[in-house]
């Protein structure tokens, strides 16, 4: 004898319309315009976003908009600012200005690159325990902990004067001491979104880890990791700056704001040769303010009740 009519319409059908109807929420363009709404109205934001922007440009059109090779050195050691050098020369002759722009690239390519590798493994790290509970989120939260034990700029001190200092060894070290945040607040926004309706019904129709991971849960966990990418972005261009004013990051002749600054350590260039370390200064302060205030406003923006 056959199945009542009603019971093959409730076992067969509103699930699968429910997880479609839940699924075409998450990618349907109109929440991202409301986003974008929300954040057009933060001011300081919108600033912050079309510094960010001229940045970046400015390090991908660094060797057109330079005036000099930023290695060249001329006859003029520690000139003041004048209209051949629009603000000054460094102690061995090379032009600031050329140095600044040049160094945009150097600190903007160790944020967005250090912040790519330790959010990616962040995420599926905590993607993955959040879960898969059990065993594994008890392993990778050990894990986890432990790093957040070790001191940080310590231990990266220790581990440069180990390997060495370039630019790839500070954007591996910085990515692999940066990774448990995120993994922590994947963490926990999957957790939370795990015991939602749509992920039950998706789990109950036989679809694939996969693609309840990163078609139904990721979608909307991916607001907390975009607001954190972005701040994340500022501490690893300040991380940097430090390590190269303290000689352990960035080395001549290859520019960067850090080791700009070095020699504002000496009283004479802080007093009598300040276009020596206060052009460096400010864009460190300009940049770090910017995306902060980006950061700022994806934060408010994600938040639907604003």
């Amino acid at each position: 004898m056959g199945l009542p009519e009603y019971q093959l319409r409730d076992t067969s059908v509103q699930p699968v319309v429910y997880t479609d109807h839940v699924e075409a929420e998450i990618v349907e363009p109109g929440a991202f315009k409301q986003i974008w709404k929300r954040f057009v109205r933060h001011k300081l934001a919108v600033a912050g976003l079309i510094v960010t922007v001229l940045l970046i440009l400015t390090a991908l059109l660094a060797p057109i908009i330079a005036p000099y090779n930023p290695a060249t050195v001329t006859n003029s050691f520690s000139a003041a600012p004048s209209g051949q050098h629009w603000l000054g020369t460094d102690q061995v002759g090379r032009d600031v200005l050329s140095r600044l722009i040049f160094a945009t690239r150097v600190s903007l390519l160790v944020g967005f690159v250090t912040v790519a590798l330790y959010v990616t493994f962040g995420t599926l790290i905590g993607m993955a325990a959040a879960y898969f509970g059990g065993w594994l989120d008890m392993i990778i939260m050990r894990i986890t902990d432990m790093f957040m034990a070790f001191p940080f700029l310590m231990v990266i001190l220790v581990v440069i004067s180990v390997l060495g200092s370039n630019m790839t060894t500070i954007i591996l070290v910085l990515a692999l001491f940066s990774w448990p945040g995120v993994a922590r607040l994947v963490r926990g926004s999957v957790l939370a979104i795990r015991q939602l309706d749509y992920v039950k019904a998706g789990i109950a129709l036989g679809y694939k880890s996969p693609r309840i991971l990163f078609r139904h849960i990721f979608p909307n966990a991916v607001g907390p990791i975009i607001v954190n990418a972005t701040f994340g972005v500022a501490a690893a261009i300040m991380s940097e700056a430090g390590l190269s004013f303290l000689g352990m990051g960035v080395q001549p002749p290859t520019a960067s704001w850090g080791n700009m600054l070095t020699d504002a350590q000496s009283l004479t260039v802080l007093t009598d040769q300040p276009w020596l370390w206060v052009p460096s200064g400010t864009m460190i302060l300009v940049t770090v303010l910017a995306i902060n205030f980006v950061g700022d406003g994806l934060r408010d923006a994600w938040d639907s009740r604003n």
